[in-house]
């Protein structure tokens, strides 16, 4: 049997605003091909479906035709369960439907495994599915205890439980797979994951992972990863677009996985190609450099976070030029040299004037960024209407 893991497809999600629902679109289809070539038996979607509870119409709607094109009328099983973004009721809703085409919508945790029958293989995956479990999904106090520790430890203890129970009907003759959407302790994070541990409480160890199971199929963490110390192979798939510039650089994929009744998993990765790049521009030469970049179509294709060294304040005029030209600038951080800083505060000389406290000022405030003569002017234009108000 022939396994395609993915997870945090987080439709409908944004970049500061710019939509990715084309970029999203594309790396579905990518997803679905890759199923096609790669004669794909089943595939195990382990939560963050949509980026929100309530998702845009158009995000739900690429996701009800991708999941369709995936189990191509029946002939595939997908089994999808909801993660901490999705709503658990909304996600399962369309289950009438989805079940005439072999497709299992799971939104709460369950206490039973799932037996799924697959046409192409000839047999059985029973699939111990466990959509995201928080004390509100699971409709349980785990702890009446305000410290953290005891809360983690009673929290991992229950997953455990609800694993072992979930691999009971585990046997010989079945491919014998789990599914979650957690944080196991060890993963690499990234700042596109919304937490889903309240100070570490809601982490499960590596070991409570079920060791029946020959692969564990994981969602939350955005980089794909393996899971070290687990009894079985588990393994984030990562999501398949890179969501901040924390991971910029890291090539997105999806898990591949050969399993055979009563065999150990052998486990792939096939990278994505879809979507457009994050990347970040440190341009220490200042703004000539950003210009040479832009005049070399450099990451034409990439949405990009700039920081640029300058001496002196970009105007909103030259902000505006730069996006005007590169529209794909997401953040553009100027970096000033950090002189106050470096030399450390000095109370200002008795009699200075007060256009040179305000540059003084305005200097330690930005990092040594020398004021527009424009904002000194304005600066004391204002400071003198003040006085004349407060004048007897």
């Amino acid at each position: 049997m022939r396994l395609l893991h993915t997870a945090d497809w987080h439709l409908g999600r944004q970049l500061e605003g710019r939509s990715r629902l084309e970029e999203q679109a594309e790396v579905l289809d990518e997803i679905v091909r890759l199923a096609e070539e790669e004669a794909i038996d089943v595939v195990l979607l382990a939560g963050d479906v949509f980026d929100s509870v309530n998702p845009p119409a158009a995000a739900e709607q690429l996701f009800y035709e991708s999941i369709a094109r995936l189990a191509g009328k029946g002939r595939r099983p997908v089994a999808v369960i909801a993660g901490n973004h999705d709503n658990p009721d909304r996600l399962a809703a369309a289950t009438p439907l989805a079940q005439e085409q072999g497709i299992v919508l799971l939104g709460y945790p369950v206490w039973h495994p799932l037996r799924i029958a697959v046409p192409s293989s000839g047999e059985v995956l029973c699939l111990a599915a466990l959509p995201y479990p928080s004390e509100a999904r699971l409709n349980e106090l785990l702890s009446d205890s305000p410290q953290a520790h005891l809360l983690q430890e009673a929290y991992d203890g229950r997953v455990k439980q609800l694993f072992r129970q979930l691999a009971g009907d585990f046997s010989q003759q079945t491919v014998n797979v789990a599914m979650s959407h957690l944080f196991v302790a060890g993963g690499i994070s990234s700042d596109s994951e919304r937490p889903i541990e309240v100070g570490g409480a809601y982490t499960v160890r590596p070991a409570s992972l079920p060791a029946e199971a020959q692969y564990v199929a994981l969602g939350h963490l955005h980089r794909p990863q393996a899971v070290r110390q687990a009894p079985v192979p588990a393994r984030y798939a990562g999501s398949p677009l890179a969501y901040s510039f924390s991971e910029a650089g890291y090539a997105k994929s999806v898990t591949v996985v050969d399993v055979r009744p009563g065999g150990v998993a052998d486990v792939k990765e096939i990278y994505l190609t879809a979507g457009r790049p994050l990347v970040q521009w440190r341009a220490t030469e200042g703004l000539a450099q950003v210009y040479r970049w832009m005049d070399e179509g450099r990451d034409r294709n990439a949405w990009i976070d700039l920081e640029v060294h300058v001496l002196e304040a970009l105007s909103q005029e030259e902000i505006f030029r730069l996006r005007k030209n590169y529209p794909n600038f997401v953040h553009i951080r100027p970096v000033y040299p950090e002189q106050e800083e470096t030399e450390g505060f000095r109370p200002p000389a008795a009699g200075m004037p007060v256009d040179e406290l305000f540059r003084q000022f305005y200097r330690r405030q930005t990092g040594g960024a020398e004021p527009e003569e424009d904002l000194v002017h304005l600066f004391l234009q204002l400071l003198h209407e003040e006085e004349e108000e407060v004048a007897p």
